[in-house]
């Protein structure tokens, strides 16, 4: 079999100790790469970490696990794919950061392929998926780091809970089953909702908003069976850039806590044509959160009622 070798790289004006610690955080992985919809670590003992990431390559959702090797003191981070999706039949690169004059780094993202079967359409996909999600990731990291103190500003992340008398899986089974909410959440309007893959959804709808305005999100969503469903929005509404989520059952003695957590970057280039001319980014902040969590706190509502009912 025939092995691909490429090579991506950007300059970022950040310190390369800063640069390296955003690429080894994986769990902020989501709000810092475009194509990553969620990344779990399944094990972690010293330098070395399995970790499970779901992406979109070339507009399909996939979903993997790596093996990686943090190397803090050479701002280094070595992966390799322990289980590819096909055409991918192997998969693995390079993280490298290099500290440059002035306090900048230049950051070199190395990667190494095969096909199933040498297949020359498997090798043209792959060869297109990983130019595109390399050119997004380096994109988005130099920006990510450059922009460091306005995200501070424009980022922030909240919850909704409520606390059900039932079991996880009927609260789960609400949430899960997004393709009948047209029916069951009155803010719903319609939903195109598939599951090409077991827990990989794809979830489309029309939202009503408090004022009677109809808004269309996109969502790609990773469901754990009674426990958990991430979800990072690719069509968003004008005031975010940036929307990720993970809605969590969690029983006890007492029942279920449902929560709707919620991370958003604020889209500041529409504040005025949304909110006005005087509208500030605090005024968009409070418009997002409340109409987030209208909606979110109304459909854990009906997630308790119809878990309650079960019983």
């Amino acid at each position: 079999m025939t092995t691909q070798n490429v090579e991506h790289e950007i300059t970022v004006a950040a310190p390369a100790a800063d640069v390296y610690r955003l690429i080894a955080e994986v769990e902020n992985w989501p709000q810092i790469f475009p194509p990553t919809i969620h990344v779990d670590v399944a094990e972690r003992t010293g330098t070395e970490e399995r970790i499970r990431i779901w992406a979109t390559a070339n507009g399909a959702a996939k979903n993997w696990t790596s093996r990686r090797t943090l190397d803090p003191e050479g701002l280094r981070i070595r992966f390799r794919q322990e289980v590819s999706t096909p055409p991918v039949a192997a998969m693995g690169g390079t993280w490298i950061i290099e500290p440059l004059d002035g306090g900048s780094s230049r950051i070199r993202l190395l990667h190494d392929y095969r096909a199933v079967d040498d297949d020359p359409e498997g090798l043209k996909w792959i060869e297109e998926a990983v130019d595109r999600n390399s050119r997004s990731e380096l994109e988005a990291l130099k920006t990510n780091v450059e922009l460091a103190q306005a995200s501070q500003e424009l980022t922030f992340s909240f919850e909704d809970s409520v606390q059900i008398d039932g079991a996880a899986k009927d609260a789960f089974d609400f949430i899960n089953e997004a393709g009948l909410w047209a029916e069951r959440l009155p803010h719903v309007a319609s939903v195109r909702f598939s599951e090409d893959a077991p827990g990989l959804q794809t979830l489309e709808m029309d939202t009503r908003a408090k004022d009677g305005s109809v808004h269309t999100t996109k969502s790609y969503r990773v469901a754990f069976p009674d426990q958990k469903i991430a979800y990072k929005q690719i069509t968003l509404p004008a005031l975010m850039t940036l929307h990720t989520g993970c809605w969590t059952f969690t029983e006890h003695e007492n029942g279920v806590t449902a929560v709707s957590q919620h991370t958003v970057v604020l889209n500041t280039a529409n504040i005025a044509r949304i909110l006005g001319a005087d509208a500030t980014v605090e005024d968009a902040r409070a418009y997002v959160h409340s109409a987030l969590s209208t909606n979110s706190s109304a459909t854990l509502g009906y997630a308790k009622s119809h878990a309650e009912s079960k019983r």
